[in-house]
């Protein structure tokens, strides 16, 4: 196989819907010496060479190949049996050139690629856009031919040149050649087939030819199967290692530059510590039914809230990134946990409509009591003043909220009550449950 020279400028491809239409963007014009031929490989010329053997006009040729090295011809486009361009000659307005040729059959088909399957050489030759010359000639000895002859070749042109091929199919087939050049696959798709589906094709039937060439592996030895069946004794499983009476201990993270803070890791390795103590001593974990949101609310009303700790920070920051929320978001998200866990997480996050009945009477109960009308939305009750309010959750207790007046800024307060009045009184006392910012929301700036 002779090798292919480098193309003096390789076209570019603007890809087409599918695997079986690709368009090339008009090249620049070039400057050709007398005497240097059209095209660089070896299937290149060849290429043009059936072209010069379908013309009995020299003429129209060399003004064909005027027209191509001066960058006349527009983008062309490929598909099975057919090449088309729009050639600018003389006129303003530029003629449509086309040139067919015929398509492999499937038999064709079959007898090529087999050629190519059974000649790993050939193979990567084409993945490395060079055509074998020793492919062209196995498929040819095999009455195959993929290089076209003057009677594969059909021109048709808009111009009222009857030549053929005209000037403007001549321009167009030179330029082919240089396609030509740069992707022997555009050939293969003239002849009928993608380059995605023929390299699919060819790597499954090299598969199977190798697979074919490969020695046969030795018989596995049988074994009868009363045999396998027959009854064995097995020792008995050991007896499990105690479960120790408390978690372990995290090991000492660094602080590194760049790295997790190393607080919030450790209260993470802890509590991961002790939920797998948990399961190894009861065989279930009770905190498996959790969200991610849900048990970073857990994990950061795990922590206490006395004292504006460097370990609270930093989990604040830590959970509230993992879960794309803002601390402010956690901290609220806390004093929920800690009216009611995951019930009063949800009173929080989620409205509902109740249904009728103790939601129906929590107003006329207040009123009774001697407080002015709440405003109702959903599952809400507001006070006119807009500093408190109540919500009744998915358990049947009220859990009370504070705000200051007009913010709507709403946070959890008082621990839950299954009555209304008791639940605003509570409220009003400040029988408040510690929220996550310890009275200081600045902290988990």
């Amino acid at each position: 196989m002779s090798p292919r020279p480098t193309p003096r400028s390789a076209p570019r491809v603007r890809p087409g819907p599918d695997d079986l239409r690709r368009t090339f963007e008009a090249v620049p014009a070039r400057t050709s010496r007398d005497g240097e031929p059209f095209a660089d490989s070896w299937w290149g010329r060849a290429w043009v060479t059936a072209l010069e053997s379908l013309s009995m006009d020299g003429a129209r040729l060399a003004r064909g190949r005027a027209y191509a090295d001066e960058g006349q011809v527009a983008a062309i486009t490929v598909t099975p049996g057919r090449v088309i361009a729009y050639v600018h000659g003389s006129r303003v307005r530029p003629y449509r050139a086309e040139l067919r040729l015929r398509t492999l059959t499937d038999p064709g088909w079959d007898t090529l690629l087999d050629a190519v399957a059974a000649r790993p050489g050939d193979l990567s030759a084409l993945l490395a856009k060079e055509m074998p010359y020793s492919l062209a000639a196995t498929a040819e000895g095999a009455g195959v031919r993929l290089l076209p002859a003057a009677d594969d070749l059909d021109p048709s042109c808009s111009c009222p040149d009857h030549g053929r091929p005209c000037k403007h199919v001549a321009a167009l087939c030179f330029q082919t050649a240089r396609l030509l050049d740069s992707d022997p696959f555009v050939l293969l798709l003239m002849r009928g087939r993608g380059e995605r589906e023929l390299l699919d094709e060819l790597g499954r039937r090299n598969a199977e030819h190798s697979a074919r060439e490969r020695p046969a592996a030795p018989a596995t030895p049988s074994v009868a199967a009363e045999e396998a069946l027959a009854a064995r004794f097995l020792p008995p499983l050991p007896v499990p290692l105690p479960v120790p009476p408390h978690p372990g201990q995290p090991p000492s993270y660094p602080d590194l530059p760049g790295a997790r803070d190393p607080l919030g890791l450790d209260h993470l390795a802890t509590d991961a510590a002790a939920r797998a103590h948990a399961l190894l001593a009861t065989g279930r974990d009770p905190l498996a039914g959790l969200t991610a949101w849900q048990d970073a609310v857990r994990l950061a009303a795990s922590r206490p809230t006395a004292g504006l700790t460097a370990t609270t920070r930093a989990l604040y920051r830590e959970l509230a990134y993992a879960t794309g929320r803002t601390t402010t978001d956690l901290a609220r998200a806390v004093a929920a946990w800690r009216q009611n866990g995951a019930e009063g997480l949800a009173v929080l996050d989620t409205p509902w409509d109740p249904p009728a009945g103790p939601f129906d009477r929590a107003r006329p109960a207040l009123a009774a009591a001697g407080h002015p009308r709440f405003t109702p939305w959903r599952n809400h009750l507001t006070h006119p003043n807009g500093s408190f309010q109540l919500r009744f959750g998915r358990d049947g207790r009220w859990y009370g909220y504070e705000s200051d007046p007009g913010a709507d800024d709403w946070w959890p307060r008082a621990a839950p009550d299954p009555d209304p009045v008791a639940a605003l009184q509570a409220l009003l006392a400040g029988d408040s449950v510690p929220d996550g910012f310890d009275a200081d929301p600045s902290y988990v700036r």
